[in-house]
């Protein structure tokens, strides 16, 4: 795996005002950082990438410098909505990203390679990558007719995104003095974190992921060569956004239409090209995606939380539990999360989520116990 030869960290301080539960702790500080890779995504392989990471972290935490071992937290995102619009949700209480800054941790996040605001590869400002049905969407205001694609494999991979995750978790134990960081993760986050964690254990405090996407039996290796695919890269509309969630509810006033607007609102905020597209969308590339199987996570020792919200109809409760049950760690818990989907952390639920978070990354325990399934909120 190729590492960073140089890092580069653009900082751009800015006083951030809390909102919610913020309010009365007075503010965060907020740190832009860059990091630089040599790129490993197919999509622009060996060409220099800007990770983009995000800190969120009190005033007083950062001019320390120098971080407490278990202190520093990356998140990584799933495989559409990139780490800032997932994590740091600009509404009331919504922040996972500051719930944990304002408990003392350093937090940081983190897009991958074709996401948010890191480097995206040429190949993603080519509607004809898309997939013939999603290509219908913008024609004729966007292409004339239906196109051949100019990318014929998925733009990043399994591969690409460790690279990416390496660079950054490197960069953070320079930053902080650290010689581990912890992860949490949501969605194909998971296999993007923990299979990371499985080849760089000496990197990894504890992992935390919710809705892991886990296929036991998958491939442990890359493909040789990268199989072809019929789309590398993928949009999603408003109305996919709020069909695909609406399918997820199973209580009543699971959230509020308050939070998903501004979600959406900020997904195309982190896409200034895709918000152009048609009535506006998210674009997210194809990812080839190998490891996280039954032989890798059966020799992971690292401590590790896993939960699972009870709707989600995208990474099922079962799915979840077929991975905590392959886990090879004898540190493990698993969190069932009541009246929640695949997006719990933007649900009524998410305070009982980031509560578990802290708890578990500090103490090693949630509601006082450190094992076995737990159900919260019910």
């Amino acid at each position: 795996m190729h590492r960073t030869l140089q890092i580069l960290a653009t900082l751009v301080l800015t006083l951030a005002a809390s909102t919610g539960f913020g309010q009365d702790r007075g503010p965060l500080l907020s740190v832009d950082h860059f990091v630089a890779v040599k790129s490993a995504a197919p999509g622009m392989a060996g060409q220099t990438a800007q990770i983009y990471v995000r800190e969120v972290v009190l005033p007083g935490v950062a001019l320390r410098g120098r971080q407490a071992p278990d202190n520093v937290v990356l998140f990584v995102h799933g495989a559409g909505t990139p780490a800032e619009v997932s994590f740091d949700v600009p509404y009331k209480d919504y922040s996972w990203m500051a719930y944990l800054a304002h408990a003392g941790f350093d937090v940081f996040s983190m897009d991958m390679t074709g996401y948010g605001r890191s480097t995206r590869p040429t190949a993603m400002n080519d509607p004809c990558n898309l997939s013939k049905e999603q290509q219908a969407r913008f024609v004729p205001q966007l292409i004339a007719a239906p196109c051949a694609p100019s990318h014929a494999t998925a733009i990043t991979t399994m591969g690409s995104d460790w690279n990416d995750i390496g660079a950054v978790v490197d960069h953070l134990r320079a930053l902080r003095g650290v010689d581990k960081v912890s992860l949490i993760a949501w969605s194909q986050g998971g296999p993007r974190s923990a299979g990371y964690t499985a080849k760089h254990p000496d990197r990894v405090a504890r992992l935390v992921v919710l809705a892991p996407a886990y296929n036991r039996t998958g491939p442990l290796d890359a493909p040789n060569p990268l199989p072809a695919v019929t789309a590398a890269m993928n949009v999603q509309s408003h109305s996919d956004f709020t069909a695909n969630w609406d399918r997820q509810v199973g209580c009543e006033k699971q959230f509020d239409p308050r939070v998903r607007d501004v979600v959406w609102s900020e997904m195309l905020a982190s896409d200034p090209v895709g918000a152009t597209w048609g009535t506006g969308v998210r674009r997210a590339p194809s990812t080839t995606t190998w490891g996280w199987n039954a032989a890798m996570i059966g020799g992971t020792k690292i401590p590790t939380m896993m939960i699972a919200g009870v709707s989600d109809k995208q990474v099922p409760p079962d799915r979840v539990r077929a991975a905590f049950d392959d886990l090879g760690a004898p540190d493990k818990v698993l969190v069932d999360l009541a009246c929640s989907s695949h997006n719990a952390m933007w649900e009524k639920n998410h305070l009982l989520l980031f509560k578990a978070s802290p708890d578990r990354l500090r103490d090693g325990k949630v509601n006082g116990m450190s094992e076995g399934e737990i159900k919260v909120g019910y």
